[in-house]
């Protein structure tokens, strides 16, 4: 819910050291989390990629994942 509330990507080194984390597989120990806006601005999905691995993702990740979730929602 955090990235979809701040309207931001969310990269999480850490879930268990996540505030608030919803686990939706109990093998996941950090994920990213990318809010996706249409051309309007209006948040139409949310893309979770988790890992069994720490300190998985980066910036690098990052902005790759907004700029191909940006191109699939037509922005």
């Amino acid at each position: 819910g955090t990235a979809a509330a701040e309207r931001r990507t969310v990269v999480v080194p850490d879930v268990h050291a996540f505030p608030g984390h919803i686990a939706c597989d109990g093998r996941s120990r950090s994920e990213i989390v990318v809010p996706v806006f249409d051309a309007a601005g209006a948040l139409v999905a949310v893309f979770d990629v988790d890992s069994e691995h720490l300190a998985t993702f980066d910036d690098d990740d990052r902005a790759g994942l907004e700029r191909l979730l940006g191109w699939f929602a037509g922005r």
